[in-house]
């Protein structure tokens, strides 16, 4: 999903000049005005009224992305061989043809889906929201589509639609859950836009006559029916749509025929990826957490816990929970979202190492999460790293070099901060401090037994135990008036 995407940004901003693709890795948002064929309810609300919209979305900073589908069973192997890069993108990576990826269809029977379990690890993992792939590249739908037979109802002998199970159980377990689809790219209809590595100067670059065709029709027979679909059969969801990989194909006129569709659900959140110029709600880092963010627009860090996201049988190289841990207090600290994603094998079961590592996040949530939950971006800043004054990044701009001492969090009437490197000296100090600190007490000390505070003009010191209540993190807490 990553690589694809970042290699192909430069060729297309060249080759097509009205198609901003670098939106794909959640770049600055154009500031100029575009002049839509149909405005979306984004460019015509209120501050106050994007505010309510947009409240559930901010205060709930941490997501579960699940990419689930077809190449589940290849699981990175195709006849016989290891296909580089990403699970879900196997049938492209190894050019197989329409034919032979649909027959896996009647092979797919993921009886051990439960979509009950699947929330529960949700929940316990201090996760707010869920966004499943309802469709993705390869044209695979996982819901009951009347519009496309090539689904999970119809072309399996599963024979249920897993997107109406998890709405049900969401709303028993009050969580939220959102859509990805997939509007542009379709590997399996004809006419349906395709891209592949080191190609990237057409909208559609197909290896099998089987997918030819015009797609303007795909688009009107399949992909706007099912996005129908999508918005109107599951009851209070979607709450999000999560579109991906706009192609020089998706143009203004035929993206404002999904956003007639997206506004006629007026409380929708969609991102930056519908293409047409449509920049969205949010924007969508995919794989790396941006320096400071981006200060004014709201923004979701998407992330896999080990190299794919779609799975993959031998790829066994997950992050650590520190390191999970660290993504989402980083991200919470610069005002944004983290949608860590878990990728269920053919069977529907979540890899192990995954429900490990979010049982571990939950926990430190379950005691934390009142450092990460509805706040606002750090006060501060410069704990988060600085830019290199002699190496450069592949841009040629200077490198952003992360530190990892500590983080910071804040309300109106608290500053959090998340302590990753415990002083050696027993204190904790700040130069400037931009509000009065009343007290200070470590968030993991259920007593919360105050800490000597010695605040002399803007400078602060805390005195702290001798040891980290949390070898990961943990969380001192300033009590502070304006």
């Amino acid at each position: 999903m990553n690589f694809v995407r970042r290699t192909f940004t430069t060729v297309v901003l060249v080759a097509a000049a009205s198609f901003t693709f670098a939106q794909l890795e959640g770049s600055k948002p154009d500031t100029q005005p575009v002049n839509h064929p149909v405005p979306a309810i984004q460019d015509t609300e209120t501050p106050a009224q994007r505010d309510a919209r947009m409240e559930w979305w901010r205060e709930a900073r941490f997501g579960m992305f699940i990419h689930w589908g077809l190449y589940s069973i290849p699981a990175g192997t195709w006849n016989g061989k290891q296909i580089p890069g990403i699970g879900e993108w196997i049938m492209n990576n190894a050019s197989i043809p329409v034919a032979d990826y649909k027959a896996l269809a009647p092979k797919f029977n993921p009886t051990s889906f439960n979509a009950h379990d699947i929330v529960a690890l949700a929940k316990s993992a201090g996760m707010k929201y869920i966004v499943i792939t309802a469709k993705h590249h390869d044209g695979f739908a996982m819901f009951d589509s009347k519009a496309n037979s090539f689904n999970i109802v119809a072309a399996t002998p599963f024979k249920r639609d897993p997107l109406r199970e998890l709405a049900e159980e969401c709303k028993k377990q009050g969580m939220k859950l959102g859509f990805y689809y997939s509007q542009d790219q379709d590997w399996t209809a004809p006419g349906g836009s395709a891209y592949k590595t080191g190609n990237h100067d057409l909208p559609s670059h197909h290896w099998d006559p089987a997918q030819d065709g015009d797609f303007d029709t795909y688009l009107h027979t399949k992909s706007i029916p099912q996005i129908k679909e999508l918005l109107t059969n599951y009851g209070d969801f979607p709450v999000v749509v999560w579109f991906d990989t706009p192609t020089p194909n998706m143009t203004p006129a035929r993206a404002a025929e999904i956003v007639t569709l997206l506004n006629q659900h007026p409380n929708l959140i969609w991102n930056n990826r519908l293409g047409g110029t449509y920049k969205g709600d949010t924007e969508t880092p995919e794989q790396f957490i941006p320096p400071q963010g981006y200060p004014g627009r709201d923004w979701e860090s998407c992330m896999t816990m080990n190299d794919t996201w779609g799975y993959k049988s031998y790829d066994t190289n997950f992050k650590s929970t520190e390191t999970l841990l660290h993504n989402l207090i980083d991200i919470a600290s610069k005002g944004g979202n983290y949608l860590l994603n878990i990728g269920p094998d053919s069977k529907g079961v979540v890899p192990p190492a995954e429900v490990e590592r979010l049982h571990q996040v939950g926990k430190w949530l379950s005691v934390n999460g009142e450092a990460i939950y509805d706040t606002k971006p750090t006060l501060f800043g410069a704990e988060a790293g600085s830019f290199s004054p002699t190496v450069k990044d592949k841009n040629g701009k200077p490198k952003f070099v992360p530190a990892w001492n500590w983080r910071s969090t804040t309300t109106p009437d608290k500053i959090y901060i998340e302590i990753f490197n415990w002083p050696t000296s027993g204190s904790f100090h700040l130069d400037k401090l931009p509000r009065k600190v009343t007290g200070a007490y470590l968030l993991a000390d259920s007593a919360h037994k105050s800490l000597k505070v010695n605040q002399s003009g803007d400078s602060l010191d805390v005195q702290l135990p001798a040891t980290a209540l949390d070898p990961i993190a943990t969380v001192l807490v300033l009590k502070t008036s304006n």
